[in-house]
Parts: structure tokens; C-alpha cells; sequence
């Protein structure tokens, strides 16, 4: 923001200081400034980094930042360097990297040849105002931008609505410093919000200098800064030669509110680029000790280090600390059930294999369906719960699903009993089947009492016992329920028919958990809502591992007279493990991975001896 346009704002905003000053509601006594009563399009800051440990279903979000060459390209499990096919070992499992895309996308085709309508190809969402407002492709006089606000026949926010088509076209700097002289001289004064858009544009096109000249004019001119401004001064100044300013910015944060991971992220990374490991590691414990959970882009910058950088401070934390430190990364990992992106995972490869006289060597990987690390033949962990696991997990169940406040908004309480009362009389059950989540994997509704049956004769047919959930309604014949088909289900199996409007989950979770670790149970229901229900993130992931070991998947539709089968359970727990001279991580090499779902995709980290 050169020297002549800093001096015409500064000079224009000398006098109208009052008008300018913003008043925030009661603010607290530190809050000089800091407030968070302004509203903001563009913050620049992230409450969260996208992670989830509830695996409700939520598109897994990828942030990437590359910024001051923190990034590097990644080397895919695919690659040149892979030393096996990227092929997933369990390419038909629903918790399968990808496959909730691929069965979306399935399912669309299907529906348009259905339709004989061709499919519709996703359009962009336009800015708004971008279909009336057009950005200058040149920097405009004042009497030229007067011109154009008066050729729009109405000047209401004129000024918001032209920067932010400006932000939105990645238009150059220079356009918008001229909108900002021409708002100075025609009006006296910029507004906050006005400045903020401008600093937007500053801090995504790298214009850290202009920056610096903004930073001096809103701490000027107004008593305090909101969320969205701090967290972009805080970004822009974490990567220069400024980066200790940050720092203090965020202190100042502190005390009014929680900064977000991205404001940590963007000071921890300074700190770590400029040699001060000893502070990079105060801020991470702090991150951690809030409860936020670190962006990925946070945990690659302590996996790549000082690295070659000719500015680094003089640290007292020494080699085999920050090790010990780095290797709690990889366990809080683990804890969390976090699968590091491709990126990440080339970073912990790299620092892995740098390590000075330890011989650790890292490949790309994947798992055989034995459970066996394809590349180094160890053993991964089992995906069966051990006793301890199990039953916590199924108090858990028991007590905030079966017993928790909605229950009976899905049964009753004497249906519930009764169904106690029935499981407590018969044997432990081998496996549970959904009836009728089970009859709908065929769209042919005639044929849903003959898909019941052919599942459970086929699961009588392995010598299982067999419990069967249905709804009454089921028992009434009909061109859906066939009552010899019906017949021949009761006497192949146990059955329990609820009420028609009860809901089956709460009652299969039961029947399943008490009848012991090996029970399965068959259902193509992700039950995201009842994992929603268990109280934290341990038991929620305790969850979702007991489910992909024991969830039983119809493999697709069923065609007469073909036999009924079911998707693979891998045998193996896929979360970062060790043992000793070995690291297995499992990790992202797609973007198309929701939370329910795990990668198939392995770094095999092995030490010589």
C-alpha cells in the first residue's frame, strides 16, 4: 500500500477518528483489543479443522495451505515409488475409503438412465453480486469510480459489494487500493468492514507488507479488532520476519477468547521455521490442552523441523526431546483414531529415515486380508474388542442408547422389557439380522420376504444361530411378505416382530451386545445416530471399531437363484500402531474418505537392527 496512499488514509482519518470508532457492548476489561460483535464474510479463521471422531457421516474436509514452501508434494500410495498396486485389500466394505462417493455417484447414473435424462453437470455458485457487479480490470480514478456507483442507479453498500467481487475475481491489489481512495475522498472515512475486506485480499494474495500498513490504521482507529481480523494479522505476520508480533497478537487473544487450531497452527509454524522448537512445542501443549484438535498442516511442520532455514534462533530443546516429542504426536494419533493426509504421511517417512544412526526405513503399503503388512509381514492389531473394551462398550450402549432419554420415542418401555425378557431365554445368539433393512436391499418389493429368506438361509446354512428383528406388519401377507416365506424364516431362525412404528436399532444393538464379543449382526445401517449418542469421543470410537468387526454387509443386490454373500471384515484394526522396531500408519491418499469410513492405504516405518 504505497507511501502516497497510507499518507491520503491517514491524513482522512485523522479528523474523523470519532466517527470512526467502534463501540462494542459491554465489553470485558481486557478487551481493548479484542471484541467479537462484528460481523465478517471473509474471518480468514477456522473454528476446527474439519476432524471428526463421532464418524457421523460428515464429508471429511482436506485443508491445504501452501504457504512459505511448507508443503511439499507428496508421494502417493500409487506413485512410482509405491512398492505395491494401489488396490484396496476389502474394495466392497461400506467403511472402505471412497465408497460412500462411489455408491453416490452409482446411484445417480442409475437414476438418469432411469429417467432417459442426461446427467447434470455441477455449476459453480457465482459470488454474490457478481452477476451485476463486474470488477475493473484496471485501477480507476476517483471521478471514474463515481461514474460507475452512479451508473448502478443505486449506491447502497456500493463500496462491500465492489471488494468483495474484487476478493471473489482474484482481481489485482491496485484496483482495490484505488476503491479504497476513492471511498476516502468521497465520503471522509473507511469502515471497518470495508478495511477488513481489504486486508482479505491482502493476506490471500501474500501482500504482507500492505498488511503491516493496515495493522497500523485499524489499531489506530478503532478500539478493538474482531476474530476475523486478528486471525488474518496473525497468519500474515507468522510469516515473515514479524512472526514474534503474531505471537504477541495471539496472547492478546488469549484473554478474551479461545484462539482457533488455524491461529496456533499459523504461530506454531513460525516459531518452528524460524528455529524456536522450545515455543512451537509450548503453544502445541497449549492446542492440546484446550481441547482442539491440531491441523494437519500443524503436525507436518513439526515433522519437517528448522530444515534448512539460514535464520533459526538459537533453542535449547535438543534432538532426542523433540523425537520423544514427535513420536507422542503419532500417538495422539492413534488415541483419536486421526489418519494423516498423503502429505503428512511423506513428511513422517522423510523425518523417520532422517534420523541420525537409527536405520528406519519407510514404503508405502497395504494390508492383505489376513491382516498382515504386505511390505514387512508383521501382524496388525486385531479388529476384535479385548474383554475390558468390550465391556465398557456395552454399558456404554446400554446406558446411553438403550437406556438413554429418546428410547421411547422409538419403543415403549413394556416392548423394551419384553424383548429383554425374550433374549434372556434363548441362547446367545451368533449373529442379529435387520429384517427389514435387510428385505429393502432388493428394490423389487415384491421380493422382500424371499431376500429375508435367502440371507438367513444362508446364515443357517454356516451353522449360525440366528436372531431375526422384524416389525409386525411383516407377519400380515401380502405381495411384499409372503407368508410361506415368512413360515420358513421362523422356523430357520429366532424371531421377535416390534411394533410397527418402533425402530429396530435399539434392539438389535442389544441383542447383539448381549450376546458376547462374537456375536455380528446384518445391517446396511451406518447408525450415526446412535454413535451420536455415546458420551465421548473414546467410546464413540470404541464404537465404530466394534461395528466394522462385527457389521455383516449384504454384497450388493440379489439376483435369483445366486447365493448371498457378504462384504469382507477385515480381521485387522485400522489405526496407527507399534511394535518397537515398526510403525504402521494408516493414512489419506484420497479426498473422497468420510468420517465412517478408514483408508486402506499403509506407511510401514521399519528399523534395521
Amino acid at each position: 500500500m504505497g507511501s502516497n496512499f497510507i499518507s491520503k488514509v491517514r491524513i482522512l482519518l485523522n479528523p474523523l477518528k470519532p466517527f470512526l470508532t467502534v463501540k462494542p457492548a459491554q465489553l470485558h476489561p481486557s478487551a481493548s483489543f479484542l471484541c467479537t460483535t462484528h460481523t465478517n464474510s471473509n474471518s480468514g479463521g477456522r473454528g476446527n479443522s474439519g476432524q471428526t471422531d463421532g464418524h457421523g457421516g460428515v464429508k471429511y474436509r482436506t485443508v491445504r495451505h501452501r504457504q512459505g514452501g511448507l508443503w511439499e508434494d507428496s508421494v502417493d500410495g500409487g506413485g512410482n515409488r509405491s512398492t505395491v498396486r494401489q488396490k484396496p485389500s476389502f474394495p466392497k466394505s461400506v467403511f472402505s475409503a471412497g465408497t460412500s462417493k462411489r455408491t453416490t455417484e452409482m446411484l445417480k447414473r442409475k437414476a438418469a438412465l432411469a429417467s432417459q435424462e442426461p446427467e447434470e453437470e455441477p455449476e459453480g455458485r457465482e459470488p454474490r453480486g457478481a452477476g451485476k457487479l463486474q470488477p475493473p480490470d484496471r485501477p480507476l480514478s476517483t471521478a471514474e469510480w463515481k461514474k460507475l456507483q452512479d451508473s448502478l442507479g443505486s449506491s447502497s453498500r456500493f463500496d462491500i459489494r465492489m471488494i468483495r467481487v474484487l476478493f471473489n475475481s482474484g482481481a489485482d491489489l491496485g484496483i482495490a487500493k484505488s476503491l479504497l481512495t476513492f471511498v476516502a475522498m468521497e465520503t471522509g472515512t473507511l469502515s471497518y468492514e470495508l478495511l477488513l475486506q481489504y486486508l482479505s485480499m491482502c493476506v490471500k494474495g501474500g501482500h504482507d507488507d500492505e498488511v503491516f500498513d493496515v495493522y497500523d490504521i485499524m489499531r489506530g482507529s478503532f478500539p478493538s479488532l474482531e476474530t476475523g481480523a486478528t486471525s488474518l494479522f496473525i497468519k500474515s505476520f507468522s510469516r515473515t520476519a514479524r512472526w514474534r508480533e503474531a505471537l504477541s497478537i495471539l496472547q492478546e487473544v488469549k484473554k478474551v477468547f479461545t484462539p482457533s487450531p488455524r491461529n496456533y497452527s499459523d504461530v506454531i509454524t513460525a516459531a518452528i521455521l524460524h528455529g524456536d522448537m522450545t515455543t512451537a512445542w509450548a503453544l502445541y501443549d497449549e492446542l492440546i490442552e484446550k481441547g482442539l484438535s491440531p491441523y494437519q498442516e500443524t503436525w507436518g511442520a513439526l515433522f519437517k523441523g528448522v530444515g534448512n532455514n539460514n535464520e533459526v534462533e538459537a533453542d535449547a530443546m535438543t534432538q532426542s526431546e523433540h523425537q520423544e516429542r514427535l513420536l507422542g504426536v503419532l500417538l495422539y494419533m492413534r488415541n483419536n483414531q486421526i489418519y494423516p493426509q498423503s502429505s503428512l504421511a511423506s513428511s513422517i517417512k522423510t523425518w523417520f529415515e532422517s534420523l541420525t544412526g537409527q536405520k528406519w526405513t519407510g514404503r508405502w503399503t497395504s494390508a492383505n486380508p489376513k491382516g498382515q503388512c504386505r511390505c514387512c509381514g508383521s501382524e496388525l492389531e486385531s479388529i476384535q474388542l479385548s474383554t475390558e473394551e468390550y465391556h465398557q462398550l456395552k454399558d456404554s450402549v446400554m446406558t446411553d442408547i438403550i437406556q438413554g432419554q429418546d428410547v421411547f420415542n422409538k419403543t415403549t418401555p413394556e416392548e423394551l422389557e419384553s424383548f429383554k425378557v425374550f433374549v434372556k431365554r434363548k441362547p446367545a445368539f451368533d449373529v442379529v439380522v435387520d429384517g427389514l433393512n435387510v428385505a429393502n436391499v432388493n428394490k423389487d418389493k415384491s421380493k422382500q420376504s424371499e431376500t429375508l429368506l435367502a440371507v438367513v438361509s444362508e446364515l443357517e446354512r454356516q451353522g449360525l444361530t440366528i436372531l431375526v428383528l422384524g416389525r409386525k406388519h411383516m407377519l400380515q401377507p401380502s405381495r411384499s411378505w409372503d407368508k410361506r416365506n415368512m413360515s420358513l424364516i421362523q422356523q430357520k431362525a429366532h424371531c421377535f416382530f416390534t411394533d410397527n412404528i418402533s425402530e429396530d436399532d435399539p434392539f438389535l444393538l442389544y441383542a447383539a451386545l448381549h450376546s458376547g464379543n462374537h456375536c455380528r449382526f446384518v445391517s446396511r445401517d451406518l447408525m450415526r445416530d446412535h454413535k451420536a449418542c455415546l458420551a465421548d469421543g473414546a467410546t464413540r470410537r470404541l464404537f465404530f471399531k466394534w461395528q466394522r468387526g462385527h457389521q455383516m454387509v449384504v454384497d450388493g443386490y440379489l439376483p435369483a437363484g445366486k447365493r448371498v454373500r457378504f462384504q469382507s471384515i477385515p480381521s485387522y484394526d485400522t489405526i496407527v500402531q507399534t511394535f518397537g522396531d515398526s510403525w504402521h500408519i494408516p493414512y489419506d491418499n484420497t479426498e473422497d474418505r468420510t468420517t465412517y469410513e478408514v483408508p486402506q492405504r499403509w506407511l510401514c516405518v521399519t528399523q534395521k537392527s
